[in-house]
């Protein structure tokens, strides 16, 4: 699973928790999406949540 270039965010792991609190393994996927950055003068593809995208952290190309 992908990875942000910028904070690291990645997936996360826990539990499902039922209402007659049975537990079962659940994964919680980041929303991370493959852009077109601006690094110096060049342009590379990197992949970047979409948190880190909204606050203005990446420039796009």
């Amino acid at each position: 699973m992908a990875k942000c270039a910028i904070c690291g965010k990645g997936v996360h792991f826990g539990n499902n928790v039922s209402h007659s609190h049975r537990r079962s393994n659940h994964i919680w996927k980041s929303n991370i999406k493959s852009v077109r950055v601006k690094v110096g003068e060049q342009t590379k593809k990197m992949y970047v949540c979409t948190s880190c995208l909204r606050s203005g952290k990446v420039e796009r190309a």
